[in-house]
């Protein structure tokens, strides 16, 4: 170009425009490839987004968030739950011929209903608790504000404290109340004003155990809430800061108190004058509803849970009937409050064949220790398990004749020994279960194996922690309760198991449901030959001293170092298991399973059941020689004896004469054979000891029989 001469401007021969554009593109292509090697936690990541991007997504975040506490409100504060009483309601239970036993929870009643309640009631309760419920959505700052500084009114609104006791707990942290202002506004979203004053005042504690507007009523006033005063609503409202504090019947000057300044915020509600408040005089009160119940005993704390399940959600009060007999009941606590038990605890539980429980002690004072040995303690068993031992060899095709050695035990790294110290080459199953001999009960279980053991203990019911290839669980190592030991044996006297223990009756079964649902059953001839064995435990063996005129059946139990000592056996329908120890484990002052528990067994099965304590026999009577040689008939068995008055026995076997008596009734055995004359010294020390017992009981009570006339 002439113009130019040669030379020419570069920006003259450009678009700039459509260069600007193609860099711009470059920028936003690299800046979108950057973008895509960035993670959303990143700073950068979020540099240059569109408002618009924002807002959509922010909305999005609070509808997620919104969603997510609907959801946890819906789970952790239900609306139905605001329904139910905050208490469980009080039941009575009644023994089985109707004598009131027990009464345990909190007075309740039907939920009020505000459209019939006087305005007066209203009006006094959110004079003091909520003046602003009907205008604020459930949390009120205003409302706090004036509590903190005047000191009425409470700085949570009504619907807060219908979550808090309704849904929380009482603990003071800042979650706890963030929670509360939350399920505030949840209940304010999806109830009425009504429903939820409704809600609080039929919930709401008033003291004296009694929670509602209604009991409280009727507890204090005698009255239906439709019917209160003026000035008796006035005092109902001001029980609800601090009820225990306030509560009339123990602390009326303070609920007068607390009253007038009710009726103080009515006035400055704007709810009545002062003329009004002046001419309000205190309420008198009309308590008429008394619980002259024990709110508790052993077997009512043990039947709770169960009629709880028995019984529907509700206010109601409800009363149950159960299967305790009180006369058993009193049978059972003057046999063991007489028993010279010294410092050591003792529990008994009987039972009928089918699992009611008829009486249960579980300790000798619940006022000085609620705590139920005969459910709650895990103790050992003793040799009272050795019956389900012989009974897994019964069921494996064993007899009670079959024999089994009974000679010390010297090899192996468990070696228990017999607790009489007697041992003899051989012995018969029935034998060994009526001597209680370790040596033998655990040969047997070896013998049969403790999978079979295992499985028959379990089939009767008995849950403890059995460990296969443990010998010492043949001699009672396992800890169990009273209670399901005692079931086990009702297993055995029905020939029905396992007997789930219950305190209130059950339906009979249908045939139907007793083919599918029903229990095991021993074969006709191992039951019988069990009972056979159970019988000879106490009529040769060491539970002689439980034995009654009637057939009768059991086991004793001595735990290691004497630590518990047990009886348990049956008679007619009753299953009875007796238990002593102390609950600091240690051993035991002389008492075994076959002395004192066998005996408060036989006291107690004695006046249950009207039977003689021993099998009275007539003495001797003159009769003709009949002539000819006696018959085999005539002395029933030349084996087993019974002389004098039946507590007295002479045996005869393998060339040893056993004559066993009683000595201040300590079973004793005079042993004569082959070594010459044995007795056992145990047994002569405990009567010994028993003697002396009864002599100071003697010498005491002459003494307060002088200073009773030396009085007079």
């Amino acid at each position: 170009m002439s113009s130019h001469r040669g030379f020419y401007s570069l920006h003259d021969g450009f678009d700039d425009d459509a260069w600007d554009a193609r860099w711009d593109d470059l920028d936003d292509a690299l800046a979108r490839q950057e973008q895509k090697r960035l993670r959303p936690w990143q700073r950068d990541y979020w540099r240059g987004r569109r408002k618009r991007w924002w807002f959509v997504r922010a909305i999005a975040g609070v509808l997620a968030l919104f969603i997510v506490l609907v959801g946890w409100l819906a789970i952790t504060a239900p609306l139905g739950k605001s329904l139910e009483p905050i208490a469980p309601p009080q039941i009575t239970l009644l023994a089985a011929d109707g004598t009131p036993i027990a009464r345990n929870g909190a007075i309740t009643d039907e939920p009020v209903d505000v459209d019939r309640l006087p305005p007066h009631v209203i009006q006094a309760f959110l004079a003091i608790e909520d003046r602003r419920f009907y205008s604020h959505w459930g949390v009120d700052p205003r409302g706090i504000a004036r509590a903190a500084v005047t000191g009425t009114g409470g700085g949570s609104t009504i619907t807060q404290q219908l979550a808090k006791f309704t849904f929380l707990t009482p603990e003071r942290t800042l979650t706890r109340k963030a929670r509360e202002a939350l399920i505030a506004f949840w209940l304010e979203s999806w109830l009425t004003k009504d429903e939820i004053l409704e809600r609080y005042l039929s919930n709401a504690y008033f003291g004296d155990n009694v929670y509602g507007l209604r009991a409280a009523s009727l507890h204090y006033f005698y009255r239906q809430p439709e019917n209160l005063r003026p000035n008796q609503a006035a005092m109902l409202a001001g029980l609800l800061q601090a009820p225990s504090a306030y509560a009339p019947t123990r602390h009326y000057e303070r609920a007068e108190k607390r009253m007038r300044l009710v009726i103080q915020s009515m006035v400055a509600a704007g709810y009545i004058t002062d003329a009004q408040a002046r001419a309000m005089k205190s309420p008198a009160l009309d308590v008429r509803m008394k619980s002259d119940l024990p709110t508790g005993t052993y077997f009512a704390d043990w039947a709770l849970p169960e009629a709880r399940e028995l019984t529907e959600t509700g206010y109601s009060r409800q009363t149950l009937t159960t299967t305790l007999d009180s006369r058993l009941q009193n049978i059972a606590r003057n046999v063991t409050s007489r028993a010279p038990l010294g410092n050591a605890q003792v529990a008994l539980v009987a039972m009928r064949t089918n699992g009611e429980v008829v009486a249960m002690i579980g300790g000798k004072d619940y006022t000085k220790s609620p705590f139920n040995r005969a459910t709650q303690a895990e103790r050992q068993p003793g040799s009272t398990i050795k019956t389900f031992v012989y009974l897994a060899a019964l069921r494996d095709g064993w007899s009670p004749d079959d024999t089994i050695d009974n000679t010390e035990i010297t090899e192996g790294s468990y070696r228990p020994r017999n607790a009489n110290g007697r041992y003899s080459p051989t012995i018969t199953l029935r034998d060994a279960l009526a001597q209680s001999s370790n040596v033998a009960t655990l040969r047997l279980f070896n013998e049969v194996g403790s999978e079979k053991v295992i499985e028959t203990v379990r089939d009767f019911g008995i849950t403890g922690d059995f460990t296969r290839g443990d010998p010492s669980i043949a001699l009672g190592s396992t800890s169990m309760n009273l209670l399901e030991l005692t079931a086990a044996y009702a297993g055995i006297a029905a020939n029905s198991f396992p007997i789930t223990p219950h305190a209130f009756a059950k339906e009979e079964k249908g045939w139907f449901q007793r083919l599918w649902d029903g229990n095991d059953s021993l074969s006709g001839s191992t039951h019988a030959e069990i009972e056979d064995m159970l019988r000879a435990v106490i009529n040769e063996g060491t539970g002689r001293r439980a034995m009654l005129s009637g057939p009768n059946f059991g086991k004793t139990g001595t735990s290691q170092e004497n630590r518990d000592a047990l009886f348990v056996g049956y008679a007619g329908d009753l299953v009875v298991g007796v238990w002593i120890g102390n609950d600091d484990n240690s051993p035991l002052d002389g008492i075994s399973g076959g002395g004192l528990p066998a005996q408060i067994w036989r006291d107690f099965m004695t006046q249950a059941l009207g039977a003689s304590a021993a099998p009275d026999r007539p003495g001797p009577r003159s009769n003709e020689d009949p002539g000819g040689p006696v018959e085999p008939l005539d002395v029933p068995d030349l084996e087993d004896i019974p002389i004098g008055d039946g507590n007295s026995r002479l045996r005869i076997r393998d060339g040893e004469a056993v004559f066993s008596t009683e000595i201040d009734g300590i079973p004793v055995d005079i042993r004569i054979g082959d070594e010459g004359v044995s007795v056992s010294e145990e047994a002569i020390e405990e009567a010994r000891r028993r003697a002396e017992e009864q002599r100071y009981e003697a010498v005491r009570e002459e003494l307060e029989r002088r200073g009773a006339l030396e009085a007079n």
